[in-house]
């Protein structure tokens, strides 16, 4: 193990010129209009990224990390592919390296290559802490980034979870010492971004202390490495030296090396004074992270992560599927809206039949029908949303993901309202109460979180009646079919036809 270095006094020379406290995310309507713009040339999202050659004699490697064991790995992929990339189109002086397990799929591998990322393989460290009642399973092999250890072929590697946003080059960590974090939390540093100097002796006393188990809180490599490095908020923040030197010891980094995306939610900009604002970290909820094209306009600054992908790798074959399900949609609403016309309301007949208009029906069996049939289309309209929501690839740009939902789902909804013979506005009102909440969350004209936040509450209170009305509304019309139907039971139009024609006789 390395020994720890006593204190090295240093010149505190900002390097960074930029200040990026300023700013905001970019406005969607104007992205948005890109995008269309793109759709109509046939060109959707497809940008070529400038990839770079690997670097040959590189002193120093930003590096990352694949495993598979996860529903997400894909995802994590495709963050990775969108990270790298960014520091290719701001020239950083590194090797960009990915650690990647043996069971990564071999095409994935062949495209990291191809973009001019070096790959890694390494054997996953098992984690001996996977039966601690805290422990998550997405975190099984996250003790592989102890692997940036063993990259002795560098001077320096600056280790990085995928969901890191660069805003710009990050090269003076280079400069820092044996090891380096920041703290996101007052009394715990983040292992979203940390800077190492690779050692084959620290990496074996690392996978030594994995054997005995020592004491690790979460089970993961951050819980395992503030028990390892135990003493760095001790330590003296980092200042990269004029000179280009490299520090010795263990430091702090400033916090503008791992802003917390949710300190911009309070303020809708960033304003974080404690170093350059350089790099933007995710570690909020798993299903919220900013590829997900749901966390837009939720998390504001998922547009910002999209548009770094749209301008690297692209969207490729997504846009295709896209296509293809907004077609779907548009015929089915089309055919749903031709068939309403068609039908005359005296010629729409009950869809179920039932024993309740039998003089044999069970009681209990009649009550339960009954909360069925009430309930029913109250579930199929859930479903409505809930089927366009899984068909759509998760890692599409929000503009898309969410235009093809909504289409879906109004598409879908139509079907329903005619096949239930449901009351038109009743049943579109929870589809409107959800356009109006994308308008207010996507609105790019709030000073500050606390009023976004404050308007979005105002906004769930006014919606709130008129999803109880419509709701009161749809129960109230399956209640008329319910006392239709005794009255109905057991007829066909041919057995009525036969009666008129007794009559006639």
């Amino acid at each position: 193990m390395l020994t720890k270095h006593t204190k090295q006094s240093s010149r505190s020379l900002n390097s960074s010129g930029k200040n990026v406290c300023g700013m905001r995310t970019q406005g969607p309507l104007s992205i948005a209009a890109e995008l269309i713009w793109f759709l109509i040339l046939g060109r959707v999202l497809c940008t070529n990224a400038a990839y770079a050659p690997v670097k040959v004699n590189a002193k120093h490697a930003y590096a990352t990390m694949l495993y598979m064991g996860t529903p997400h790995d894909y995802e994590f992929f495709v963050a990775a592919r969108v990270m790298m990339q960014s520091l290719i189109r701001l020239k950083v002086d590194a090797d960009l390296v990915v650690i990647v397990s043996k069971d990564v799929p071999h095409r994935w591998i062949s495209t990291l290559n191809n973009e001019g990322v070096r790959v890694v393989s390494v054997e996953n460290i098992q984690n001996p802490y996977r039966d601690q009642a805290n422990f998550d399973m997405r975190f099984m092999f996250t003790l592989n980034k102890i692997y940036a250890w063993s990259l002795v072929e560098y001077e320096r590697v600056v280790m990085l979870d995928a969901d890191n946003l660069f805003l710009q080059k990050t090269d003076e960590l280079f400069q820092c010492g044996q090891f380096c974090a920041a703290f996101i939390n007052p009394c715990i540093f983040h292992t979203g971004l940390f800077v190492v100097q690779p050692s084959n002796e620290t990496f074996h006393d690392l996978l030594h202390e994995i054997e005995i188990r020592r004491k690790n809180e979460d089970g993961a490599d951050q819980g395992f490495l503030m028990a390892y490095f135990d003493d760095l908020l001790e330590r003296p923040l980092f200042r990269p030296p004029g000179n280009g030197a490299k520090l010795n010891g263990y430091y702090r980094l400033p916090l503008g090396y791992q802003m917390d995306a949710s300190y911009f939610y309070l303020r809708l900009r960033w304003n974080v004074p404690c170093g350059p604002n350089s790099v933007i970290t995710f570690p909020s909820l798993p299903r919220l992270k900013p590829w997900y094209w749901w966390s837009w306009p939720i998390l504001p600054l998922g547009l910002s992560w999209h548009e770094q992908r749209r301008t690297t790798i692209g969207y490729g074959t997504q846009t295709s599927l896209l296509a293809m399900e907004g077609l779907f949609y548009l015929g089915t609403m089309l055919i749903a809206i031709i068939f309403r016309r068609r039908i005359v309301p005296s010629e729409k007949l009950p869809l179920f039949r039932s024993c309740l208009g039998r003089s044999n029906c069970p009681e209990r069996a009649s009550y339960l029908y009954t909360v069925i049939l009430k309930m029913i289309p109250v579930l199929v309209i859930t479903g409505c949303f809930l089927f366009p929501f899984l068909l759509v690839p998760a890692t599409v740009h929000p503009i898309m993901g969410w235009a093809i939902f909504l289409q879906g789902s109004v598409s879908l909804l139509i079907v329903v309202i005619n096949f239930f013979q449901l009351p038109l506005l009743a049943g579109m009102t929870p589809w409107l109460g959800m356009v109006g909440a994308f308008s207010v969350m996507a609105f790019p004209f709030y000073s500050n979180g606390i009023i976004r936040v404050l308007s979005i509450g105002t906004y769930a209170c006014f919606l709130a009646p008129f999803l109880w009305w419509a709701l009161t509304e749809l129960i109230a019309n399956r209640e008329v079919t319910i006392v239709r139907e005794p009255l109905m039971a057991w007829t066909s139009p041919k057995a009525e036809s036969r009666s008129e024609l007794i009559k006639l006789c």
